[in-house]
């Protein structure tokens, strides 16, 4: 079980500490999904869609996430060591990561072992 990159938390993160890249981890727990997701907005209680992070904690527990959905790439990611080895289908996610968050993904996760890095050129 997983849980969808929430890019309106990751970016009030980014808001707060100032990012200058992120560490994408885990993406190969993504290899078999047929689809994934990316929550990009918050639906309010009274219908308005927002990307800002709710000021308190009542109002967070009641948003419905608002997501966009992407083909999965259905294939073994945890070999890959470089950029261009990646799936087509990876590199789309991640780049659309990198557009929403306005930040590179410099080092991408593909598997459990310490070398299980991909480094973005």
């Amino acid at each position: 079980r997983i849980g969808w990159l929430d890019m309106v938390a990751l970016n009030y993160a980014n808001l707060i500490n100032g990012f200058t890249h992120i560490n994408l981890t885990k993406l190969d727990v993504l290899d078999q999904m047929e689809e994934i997701k990316i929550g990009v907005a918050y639906k309010l209680p009274n219908g308005q869609v927002t990307t800002a992070f709710p000021s308190d904690i009542s109002t967070l527990e009641k948003v419905e996430v608002v997501y966009e959905t992407y083909p999965g790439w259905m294939s073994d990611i945890s070999k890959c060591r470089t950029w261009d080895e990646l799936p087509e289908n990876a590199k789309k996610y991640v780049l659309r990561v990198e557009e929403l968050a306005e930040v590179e993904c410099r080092y991408i996760g593909v598997g459990p072992g310490r070398d299980a890095m991909v480094v973005k050129p």
